[in-house]
C-alpha cells in the first residue's frame, strides 16, 4: 500500500523535539503468510526447515509447521507465519524485491486508526492494543486481514503479532536495560502514555537475528518511488 510522507513525533527520543521527516515508502497489506512463506522456502531451499545454519535461525525456527514444506491442516495458510528469524524475514523480502520496514516507518503506519492518521491521543484505540496484550501468547493466531484495515488500508499492525523491523536492534536507548524497562530506562522515550507501543520497542530491541518467537512475524516495505 503507498504510504504518504510526513513529518511525524516518534515515541523514540531524537535529541530533539521537533518530529522527523518520514518519506514516501510501501508498505505490505497484511503480515506474510504461511503459504506465502511456503512459495519462498520451496524456491529457495537453503530457507527450509533443518537446512539453514544455526547462525542465521534458532532451533524453533518454523518448528510449528508440520513438516519443512507443511505448515500444517487447512487454514492455517492464512495466518501470519512466525517463528522465522530476522535473517529470514529480510530474506523474504530481498527475494520480493523488497525490504524489512524500519521503526520509524512502521510506527508511522501503526499509529493509525481507521479515519484517522495518528490515533495515538484516542484512549480507546490504546486500551484496544492493551486489551491484546493480555492476551495468552498460547491462544491460535487469526488469519490476516480478520479486522477493519487503517485509514492507509494496511491491516493487523497490532492485535495479531509482533513484526520484526530492519532497525529492531537500535531501537533502545543506551541506557535502557529491557528487564528494567518499566523504570529510569523508559523515561528517556516520549509519549509515555502510550505504554504498549513502548512494550513493544522493549520487545524488539532485547531480541537477536537470530531468535523466532511464537508470535513473531513481520512484513515487507519498498522504498517509495512509486509512492504519493
Amino acid at each position: 500500500m503507498p504510504i504518504a510522507g510526513a513529518e511525524f513525533r516518534s515515541a523514540l527520543p531524537v535529541g530533539q523535539q521537533s518530529p522527523q521527516l518520514v518519506r514516501s515508502f510501501l508498505l505490505q497489506q497484511h503480515a506474510v503468510t504461511n503459504a506465502e512463506f511456503l512459495a519462498f522456502v520451496r524456491a529457495n531451499p537453503q530457507w527450509r526447515r533443518g537446512a539453514v545454519p544455526v547462525v542465521l535461525a534458532g532451533g524453533d525456527y518454523l518448528a510449528h509447521w508440520a513438516g519443512p514444506l507443511d505448515p500444517g491442516p487447512p487454514g492455517v495458510d492464512l495466518q501470519p507465519v512466525t517463528r522465522v528469524s530476522w535473517f529470514a524475514a529480510e530474506a523474504y523480502c530481498e527475494a520480493q524485491a523488497a525490504r524489512l520496514p524500519y521503526w520509524l516507518e512502521w510506527e508511522f503506519v501503526a499509529a493509525a486508526g481507521v479515519r484517522e492518521r495518528d490515533a495515538r491521543s484516542d484512549p480507546a484505540w490504546r486500551q484496544q492494543i492493551l486489551d491484546w496484550y493480555a492476551h495468552p501468547a498460547s491462544a491460535p493466531l487469526l488469519p490476516v486481514e480478520q479486522r477493519v484495515a487503517n485509514v492507509y488500508g494496511v491491516y493487523d499492525l497490532h492485535g495479531l503479532v509482533w513484526e520484526w523491523v530492519q532497525d529492531f536492534n537500535s531501537l533502545l536507548p543506551s541506557d535502557a536495560d529491557p528487564e528494567k524497562f518499566c523504570g529510569g530506562a523508559a523515561q528517556n522515550l516520549q509519549q509515555k502514555e502510550n505504554y504498549a507501543i513502548l512494550m513493544r520497542i522493549a520487545l524488539l530491541g532485547s531480541l537477536q537475528a537470530t531468535d523466532t518467537g511464537r508470535a513473531v512475524g513481520f512484513r515487507c516495505a519498498r522504498d517509495g518511488e512509486n509512492a504519493p
